[in-house]
């Protein structure tokens, strides 16, 4: 008795019997299978039309897609009826810009490229059956006959929803983040100018009393001295805060250079040392007796110096020690240690240390702090090429220590002359006095202007206290040059600068910016909306001095000139 198994062969089957027509049957049957479910899959969607662009096949996929039967499509439409006309419209203007010939919309624009054979992928919107819409990416493809003849078009897509949803998304949280960066920047620009006010007094006055007439008594000297060290060391802290947001994009700027640690310890002794006697510590430092320089940032090194010793007085024991020692770490490294007798710390709390904003249950403590001092000395450290590390034992203390890169001896060593002020001038016999006007709501600011001023015999000072006066002001008296605050109530310092430079009679007078926005975009904005320069506060005064003397230059330069025009 026959008995038939089936009726296909298996593969096995084929290969045994070696039966050419049986193995082609078979490879058909698995063809067709695979059309049948590549047209029959609901993930995708596959059109076909005619040479004509109206559709012949409209599959499973499509029908789930856009909610259409395949009846209702075939032989009726073309596809660029189910896309959004908008879209194709753009999409016939940008082949028509590309190829200098006019693509008329509809089918014809979809199709274009792929009728001369040129892979085509683009992101359209398909409309559905009922009104709704979503995105989708679209694959065309020219078909042709055996001579090369286009007989239709196959588009195949894809629902692109997930990913323009999380596109949309990444963008929403990019736009975020940028509005809470330039909250962050204004926030650090309010804030910087609000401490730099208080500081431009205090360092302004004690450079005067530095240098005024009688000259101070060697103990006013020393005390003088600490004010203006303090003083300036709390204006490049000030600027560490607005460098944070730097620090935290990798785009802080280093100045790398050989850096004397003799130099920096004396410097950071005189800062710690104060605050170590009124809390009962004792303090050591090393001596060097061979010049000792490490390869970094002379600001950024001090900086984190002083953290860790504010952070060993801070949190020491009352009678207690601190303790800096310095030694050879590798062939080419020094390492820096500060050591206190303070209460130490946990293992599992030393992997807390370096985290933004955690002080370690100090919250409820009596010292104050952020909690940032360590993030951020860790990371300056590490910018300049260092390392930076901590060992603690319980109720001993801890040691804070960092390596830094050992530089040979700087061939030239030039004076810091940015905080020196400068010699007393007096006029030529004979010269006129030359006029300025300080635009100026702050009467501390405005007096120590005043000092400043009173040190030339040849100019005299007006004021005004604020930016609608100063431009009467301006406009009456024709001043030489004019200082102008930027915060000023009502109009603006800026908008100030503005009317007189839209003014024929004024527009020729300097302008010199003297405000506490001291980040560098507002530096740059200021710079390009006209004034002639932008000093910041607090003023160091050979910086003040010689901006006011370009400015007298200029107006007399200007002056000059005009008075050629005039002559017959």
């Amino acid at each position: 008795m026959h008995v038939v198994k089936n009726d296909a062969l298996t593969e096995e089957e084929a290969t045994t019997t070696g039966g050419a027509e049986v193995s082609r049957q078979i490879a058909l049957l698995k063809a067709g299978a695979l059309q049948n479910a590549i047209l029959t899959s609901a993930n995708f969607s596959i059109i076909a039309t005619d040479e004509k662009g109206i559709i012949q096949l409209f599959n499973v996929g499509a029908e789930r897609m856009l909610g259409y039967l395949a009846a209702e499509v075939v032989n009726k439409i073309s596809p660029s009826d189910i896309h959004d006309p908008q879209e194709v419209m753009a999409r016939a203007q940008a082949l028509t810009l590309e190829l200098g010939t006019t693509i008329a919309p509809g089918f014809e624009a979809l199709a274009f490229k792929a009728s001369r054979e040129i892979e085509d992928i683009y992101e359209l919107t398909y409309i559905c059956k009922d009104g709704s819409r979503f995105p989708a990416i679209v694959s065309i493809t020219a078909l042709r006959d055996d001579y090369g003849v286009i007989i239709g078009y196959l588009l195949i897509g894809t629902d692109n929803s997930v990913r323009k949803r999380v596109e949309w998304e990444l963008n929403a949280a990019m736009a975020l983040a940028e509005k809470a960066n330039r909250a962050k920047s204004d926030f650090l620009s309010s804030m910087s100018h609000e401490l730099r006010t208080p500081l431009n007094a205090i360092l302004g006055f004690a450079q005067l009393l530095e240098t005024g007439a009688p000259a101070p008594t060697p103990t006013q000297k020393r005390n003088i001295e600490q004010i203006l060290k303090a003083g300036w060391y709390l204006l490049e802290l000030i600027n560490e805060i607005l460098d944070l947001s730097l620090i935290e994009s990798g785009k802080l700027s280093m100045s790398k250079e050989p850096v004397s640690l003799a130099e920096v310890m004396v410097e950071c002794r005189a800062m710690i040392e104060p605050q170590a006697r009124q809390r009962g510590l004792g303090m050591t430092f090393p001596q060097f007796d061979v010049p000792c320089y490490v390869h970094a940032d002379r600001t950024r090194i001090k900086q984190v110096l002083i953290n860790l010793l504010f952070n060993a007085v801070k949190y020491n024991r009352p009678q207690g020690s601190v303790s800096v020692e310095c030694a050879p770490s590798g062939s080419d490294m020094i390492r820096i240690c500060v050591r206190d007798t303070g209460l130490g710390l946990a293992p599992e709390r030393l992997a807390q240390l370096f985290q933004p904003f955690n002080r370690l249950g100090q919250e409820s403590g009596v010292e104050q702090g952020t909690g940032i001092g360590l993030v951020m000395t860790k990371r300056l450290v590490e910018l300049m090429g260092g390392r930076i590390g901590v060992e603690s034992t319980v109720d001993m203390g801890s040691v804070f220590w960092v390596d830094f890169e050992l530089a040979s001896a700087p061939r030239l060593t030039a004076l810091d002359s940015d905080h020196q002020a400068p010699e007393r001038l007096r006029a030529p016999d004979g010269s006129p006095l030359r006029t300025l006007l300080y635009v100026e709501d702050n009467p501390a600011n405005l007096e120590l202007v005043e000092q400043l001023v009173a040190r030339r015999l040849d100019l005299r000072l007006l004021s005004a206290a604020n930016g609608s006066l100063g431009i009467e002001y301006a406009r009456a008296c024709l001043p030489e040059v004019i200082l102008m605050d930027i915060n000023l109530p009502g109009l603006s310092g800026v908008e100030a600068m503005k009317i007189l430079r839209a003014d024929p009679m004024t527009a020729h007078i300097p302008i010199i910016a003297l405000s506490a926005n001291a980040i560098p975009r507002d530096i740059e904005r200021g710079l390009e909306a006209g004034f002639f320069d932008y000093i910041t506060k607090p003023i160091v005064v050979a910086k003040f001095m010689d901006a006011l003397e370009a400015a007298l230059a200029v107006s007399q330069q200007a002056a000059e000139q005009a008075a050629v025009v005039v002559l017959p």
